[in-house]
């Protein structure tokens, strides 16, 4: 991690907040305009082993290490997986057999679609494949990867290896103190933007549920995981205490805080703290699966 926010980045944070931040609450429609537009361009790909299952597959280059399953962020508003296929191509030419399982979004399907979703894309995909499999997850992403880590155990399926989340959204009741101390630092959110976004998301359900919320959930059992987050950032505490609390259930949890990026910087690929991070998730994942196959043996 860079001791000080690069040039693009302090630009890029600059622009976000002038022109971005005030205008958050009224781009979800913009933004699935444009995600209806890339879908029409970039045609599903589902896996061939599974093509019951809505997603994008995307083959490792070369022999893969591991499958990696991606689940996209976007506040469960927007996002899906040809939208995000860049992140995916990333991975798969380090060596992952990606696969980013598609999920409803709110507010038309309303939690636990989303984990529904996820869930049994998840379960087909551990039948049909053997070998490791570890999972990557961004903002709401990440928070889905949690819950779904949960479900996993409890439902005694062959675990994930490891986990890399970045900037994961496992508060939808927005109670961390950084809420209120990052508002203003924040480029992109509010505590009042994010407690719309889960109310959205959530229909009638509490958001203390643990599993819409996995920062209430015993963590106890979780492979390990890797988390990055920005300092600045109001849902910074979300990834400190997710971190804190799986500690202290005896999880692998390492957390890495990045100076003045914003929210889920990972995605903006023209940052160079945002190729950093990925290169140390993509290390974490690797180094975990060749421990695993340590053991194995």
């Amino acid at each position: 991690m860079s001791a000080a926010a690069s040039a693009a980045t302090r630009r890029t944070v600059a622009f976000l907040r002038r022109f971005v931040k005030p205008r958050i609450q009224s781009l979800t429609a913009p933004v699935r305009a444009l995600q209806a537009l890339v879908e029409t361009l970039s045609p599903e790909r589902r896996a061939p082993f599974a093509p019951q299952i809505p997603g994008d597959w995307t083959p490792a280059s070369g022999d893969a290490v591991s499958t990696l399953f991606y689940l996209h962020g976007g506040a469960f508003l927007i996002g899906s997986p040809r939208l995000f296929r860049y992140v995916s191509r990333e991975f798969a030419r380090a060596g992952f057999d990606v696969f980013a399982p598609a999920y409803r979004l709110a507010p038309e399907h309303v939690f636990p679609a989303a984990l529904d979703d996820v869930l049994r894309a998840y379960r087909t995909f551990v039948d049909a494949r053997p070998g490791p499999f570890v999972i990557l997850g961004d903002s709401a992403g990440g928070g889905l990867a949690v819950s779904l880590m949960l479900r996993i155990r409890d439902e005694g399926l062959r675990p994930p290896i490891a986990a890399a989340l970045s900037s994961p959204w496992v508060d939808l009741a927005a109670t961390g103190p950084s809420m209120r101390e990052n508002e203003e630092s924040d480029p992109l959110f509010t505590r009042k933007d994010i407690l719309l976004g889960a109310r959205a998301a959530l229909g009638r359900q509490s958001a203390r549920n643990p599993l819409a919320s996995p920062i209430y959930a015993d963590l106890s059992g979780l492979p390990p995981m890797l988390v990055h987050v920005g300092a600045d950032e109001a849902l910074r505490d979300d990834s400190t205490r997710l971190v804190a609390r799986a500690r202290l259930a005896g999880v692998d949890a390492r957390l890495e805080m990045w100076p003045c990026v914003p929210h889920a910087w990972q995605l903006m690929s023209f940052l160079p703290e945002a190729r950093e991070s990925r290169a140390k998730a993509i290390d974490f994942l690797k180094a975990q699966v060749a421990r695993a196959s340590e053991v194995a043996e």
